[in-house]
């Protein structure tokens, strides 16, 4: 009979019973996963809990290709096959397996980053960047773990692998030192945090809001609205300027007044100066004196603090303080300086000596 035929050790009965049973596990445990999914979905659709939407989310990435390899190994060990043979499909298996852990794992650590940040991002920004670069740096080392298991498991020599991988490091390193340096310094930033998404910061002649910190590059949106790319390594190197930091701001301006300007009102404006700041709100009077005599005035230089760091509370303030001196001196009769040229005119007489011959 056809059924008693054998092939490579097996009947062609015993073939087709292991078909079978690959085809009915398979069917099985697809039939499983859809149901196990549909019942959790149902759950977290009726639930603000955000665990059974991973529980949900896991079993629907559960590969296709998984459930292919199980039951291909579990129809095969009804068959007689070599040990060799075997030993290859269990190793295979483990591999898949472990592949399938790490994709599993890779998304929870995504799955977790990500509500971190939506917990953070509003209250600290700065918590929301470290958890980016916290969950790529634990995905990256899941994914090590999982390729050292799975070459051990093929039968690789894993400890003179990771001897080989450190001496080729080296000369890797020397290539890609750039790459690397803006990789190092990424995490510095996230690390060290002398900037965070939505601070306002100056580097060199360049300004705006930070909008982006990656792997390599750090993205600032400009004031014109361009955006300006920065290299991580660059941009630690640089003298940055985070006016986000700022608690208060410190306003240093000068005014200068005319040379006739009498003695008596020139010991007052000091005093009026002040009594002008103190009555701004958000402001904390410091100083205002007469400075110097400049070359077409008189100069005096106020400082203030302005409690409210925020540039445009700044410049209201300001244009407040501007409104009122000039209002002030409008009525004080004191008048503002400027430049001028003087003219000197030699007048020579006409009933002066004459020193021709």
């Amino acid at each position: 009979m056809l059924l008693q035929k054998s092939f490579y050790n097996n009947t062609v009965k015993e073939w087709l019973v292991a078909l079978l049973v690959f085809v009915v596990i398979l069917l099985l445990m697809k039939i499983l996963k859809a149901v196990i999914y549909g019942q959790i979905y149902k759950i977290a659709t009726k639930t603000d809990n955000v665990w059974d939407n991973l529980a949900a989310e896991l079993i629907n990435r559960i590969k296709p290709f998984l459930l292919l390899t199980i039951a291909l190994y579990l129809g095969s060990l009804l068959l007689s096959l070599p040990e060799t043979t075997r030993d290859i499909i269990a190793k295979f298996v483990g591999v898949v397996i472990l592949i399938q852990l790490a994709i599993l794992g890779s998304y929870v650590i995504s799955f977790w980053v990500n509500s971190r940040k939506k917990e953070k991002i509003e209250l600290d920004a700065a918590a929301a960047t470290t958890f980016t670069a916290v969950g790529f740096i634990i995905r990256v080392i899941l994914w090590s773990i999982i390729l050292l298991i799975a070459l051990d498991n093929l039968g690789v020599d894993v400890t003179a692998l990771i001897a080989g991988l450190g001496i080729s490091g080296v000369a890797v390193a020397l290539a890609v030192q750039n790459i690397l340096g803006d990789l190092f310094a990424s995490f510095s930033i996230v690390l060290d945090r002398p900037f965070v998404v939505g601070d306002f910061i100056i580097v060199d002649d360049y300004m705006g809001t930070v909008e982006h910190i990656g792997l390599k590059t750090t993205r600032v949106r400009s004031l014109s609205g361009e955006q300006v790319v920065f290299s991580n390594a660059d941009l630690l190197a640089s003298r940055i300027r985070n006016y986000k930091r700022m608690f208060e701001r410190r306003v240093v301006f000068s005014i200068g007044v005319v040379y006739q300007t009498p003695y008596e009102k020139l010991k007052e404006i000091p005093a009026l100066i002040r009594e002008i700041i103190e009555a701004q709100e958000q402001v904390r009077f410091d100083r205002a004196h007469f400075k110097e005599y400049g070359p077409y005035s008189l100069n005096f230089e106020i400082v203030y603090w302005a409690k409210n760091p925020d540039y445009n509370v700044y410049m209201n303030i300001q244009q407040a303080i501007n409104l009122a001196i000039f209002q002030r001196f409008e009525k004080e009769a004191v008048e503002f300086a400027y430049p001028t040229q003087s003219l000197y005119i030699n007048r020579i007489s006409s009933s002066a000596p004459s020193f021709t011959e």
